[in-house]
C-alpha cells in the first residue's frame, strides 16, 4: 500500500446503489450475471437486488430494448475504487465503448454512494442525470423508495412521481433470472 492511502479496512462500510443495463445478447442473463460478479468482489455485499425491467432505449433509434436493474451494495471502497471496478466488471464481460448511449452487452453505474456527493474525473455521484431515467428509478424506487438524492433533496419515490414510467415493464425478479 503507498504511503499515505488509506487503509480500506479500516473504513467504516457504507451503503451504494449500481444501476445495471443491457440490450445486447441476452439481457436478463447479462444482468443476472453482473450481479453474481458483484457478490464476487472483495469489499462489496450485494444486500438486495430489484426485480428486472424492459425498458426503451435511451439514444441513437433502432436499439434493442433494454433490461435494467438496481442493486444496493455495502461497501469499504470509495467512489473512485467501486466505479473502477464496475468499469473492470463491464471490459470482463464483454463491453467495448463506442457511441454514446449505444447498445451495450452491460452497463453498471454508480448511482448513490452514502448519500455523498462526489464529483471527480473518475466518477460524480450521484449520477447526473438518473433523476430523469425512469428505467433507473423504477427499480431503484422499489427496494429503497427512501433513498435519498443529496443535490435534489429529494427520495427516490418522489423523483419516479415526476417521470412517466409507463413503458417500463417488470420482467422478472433479479435472483430468478438466468437460471
Amino acid at each position: 500500500m503507498p504511503l499515505g492511502a488509506p487503509d480500506i479496512t479500516a473504513v467504516k462500510p457504507v451503503v451504494a446503489y449500481i444501476g445495471l443495463g443491457a440490450n445486447l445478447g441476452d439481457p436478463p442473463r447479462q444482468v443476472a450475471e453482473a450481479v453474481a460478479r458483484l457478490r464476487e468482489l472483495p469489499e462489496v455485499e450485494v444486500l438486495t437486488c430489484s426485480r428486472l425491467y424492459r425498458t426503451p432505449p435511451l439514444g441513437p433509434p433502432g436499439q434493442p430494448w433494454y433490461v435494467n436493474a438496481v442493486v444496493q451494495v455495502k461497501t469499504r471502497l470509495t467512489p473512485e475504487e467501486l466505479m473502477r471496478q464496475l468499469l473492470w466488471l463491464e471490459r470482463q464481460m464483454g463491453r467495448e465503448r463506442g457511441e454514446r448511449w449505444g447498445p451495450r452487452l452491460i452497463d453498471l453505474d454508480l448511482l448513490l454512494y452514502d448519500g455523498e456527493v462526489h464529483r471527480g474525473p473518475e466518477v460524480t455521484v450521484p449520477h447526473p442525470e438518473m433523476h430523469r431515467r425512469a428505467f433507473v428509478l423504477v427499480p431503484l424506487a422499489e427496494i429503497a423508495p427512501e433513498a435519498w438524492h443529496p443535490v435534489l433533496h429529494k427520495t427516490a419515490r418522489e423523483m419516479l412521481a415526476e417521470l412517466d414510467a409507463a413503458e417500463v415493464a417488470q420482467v422478472t425478479p433479479c435472483e430468478a433470472a438466468g437460471k
